[in-house]
């Protein structure tokens, strides 16, 4: 085990996570790509872009506002734009930044209309720095815009080009820091799915498992819990991907996805369990979704490609859905960073014919479905992985090589009830013995 897991804190005895570096090594990387593009400039309103170049966050109550932006120029530093509070805040704070730190507010999706002027205002503001440095002319890279900011920005005689490929690229090999952050945050969830596996039993809704893993998140320092996805019983199959207030009852299937960020580093994250006894059928999901999920992981190494790896994975049709595109998620990898989904993504959807080889400092999530032959039971797993220069190394540890059964704790005459059977039991002899002798005796026929 190379990944080494460290407190919270920064200390002066041990060398642990480097936050200078991390923020030194990330917009380097951005600014290579840069210079190797044709754009003049990228400029940026993805709260996970801007925090990458920026070393800045004021909240995830802003992700979905596009309210923030940053340019960052060819052979420059970049210029952050902010809520007028937020960036004196980085004036004062983050000396990386100082003056480049700048009020700003453009149309916060439209809740800014087109009279106010915000789109035209952030147009100019972009165009005054790109003069100053001789870029006007060049291509503005773009990560998301909204069309007004889109049209005035043209209007200003700026070409605007996709600069979302080079963000996602300059994301996809993670650095050190960044490889211990994701870590930490999968230690994390290791400790809410403990927490979890201990409280779950009948009588438990899917709610109360989403606050009791949000607490335990929240209590060890994530700054967002962004979905605790809490799937019981017959809504496994097919997956909704939602949580409900439904009751876990005995005997039931439960599966969680476990989505939070520790400083911007996210999770994806899937445990299965079953609520005091699994059925067999069950037991066979959860076994086949684990081989599939097992064959990827044995895949993944420097040299391999996404196509290898989704190549172990059964098709569409095989588990139920018409196609591809149909299933897509379900059989699944995806890279983990600052963004849930992030490259590579690994899907026989695209990945057969547009391939992309595996290499050291990818981290990507690897999860499989697999539903139950009673038609509405399922199993889901996830893993975490990080590529090794040799290999590669799972840092999602709580416990997934069989099917969990949680609550586990009735007990009858002859001792512990069997954690394997089903909700109804198969006739005894004595009993089928029973009906026989009835049916004898009152000249009723038995029937099967």
């Amino acid at each position: 085990m190379a990944l080494k897991t460290y407190g919270p804190m920064a200390v002066d005895w041990e060398n642990r996570i480097d936050f200078d570096r991390l923020r030194r090594e990330r917009l380097a990387r951005a600014k290579a790509l840069l210079a190797k593009s044709e754009m003049g400039a990228l400029l940026c309103f993805d709260m996970n872009n801007v925090r990458y170049i920026t070393a800045t966050h004021i909240g995830t109550w802003a992700q979905d506002k596009n309210s923030r932006f940053t340019l960052l120029p060819q052979d420059d530093e970049p210029i952050l734009w902010d809520f007028g509070s937020a960036a004196r805040h980085h004036q004062q704070n983050c000396p990386w930044l100082g003056e480049r730190s700048r009020a700003g507010i453009p149309l916060l999706r439209g809740a800014m209309s087109p009279e106010m002027g915000r789109a035209e205002n952030v147009a100019r503001k972009i165009k005054v720095e790109l003069e100053k440095r001789g870029l006007h002319k060049e291509p503005l890279g773009i990560d998301v815009v909204e069309p007004p900011i889109l049209f005035a920005l043209q209007k200003e005689g700026i070409k605007i080009v996709d600069g979302q490929q080079l963000m996602s690229d300059a994301r996809v090999i993670k650095t050190q820091d960044e490889i211990s952050l994701l870590n930490h945050s999968a230690m994390m969830v290791d400790a809410a799915y403990d927490e979890l596996y201990r409280a779950m039993k009948p009588g438990m809704s899917e709610n109360q498992a989403v606050g009791l893993a949000s607490k335990v998140l929240y209590d060890l320092g994530s700054e967002y819990v962004e979905a605790v996805n809490a799937i019981s019983g017959e809504r496994c199959n097919p997956h909704p991907h939602v949580f409900s207030d439904r009751v876990l009852r005995p005997g039931d299937p439960v599966y969680y996805d476990i989505l939070h960020s520790y400083m911007g580093y996210r999770t994806c994250y899937y445990r299965c369990f079953t609520i005091g006894y699994a059925s067999h059928a069950m037991i066979d999901a959860y076994k086949r979704c684990r081989d599939y999920l097992d064959a990827a992981i044995a895949l993944v190494r420097p040299g391999r490609t996404t196509a290898e790896i989704a190549s172990v994975w059964p098709k569409a049709e095989e588990f139920g859905f018409a196609d591809e595109e149909a299933a897509f998620a379900l059989q699944f990898g995806h890279g983990i960073g600052l963004a849930i989904w992030e490259k590579p993504v690994i899907s026989r959807l695209v990945s057969l014919e547009h391939s992309h080889e595996i290499k050291p400092g990818m981290v990507f999530a690897l999860e499989t479905f697999w539903p139950s032959s009673d038609g509405w039971s399922a199993a889901r797993i996830e893993e975490e992985i990080v590529v090794t220069a040799t290999g590669h190394e799972v840092i999602t540890r709580f416990p997934a090589e069989e099917l969990m059964v949680a609550g586990a704790h009735y007990f009858t005459v002859n001792g512990p009830l069997s954690t394997t059977r089903e909700n109804e039991q198969a006739p005894s002899r004595r009993v089928e013995e029973m009906v026989a002798a009835s049916a004898k005796a009152e000249g009723v026929a038995a029937t099967d």
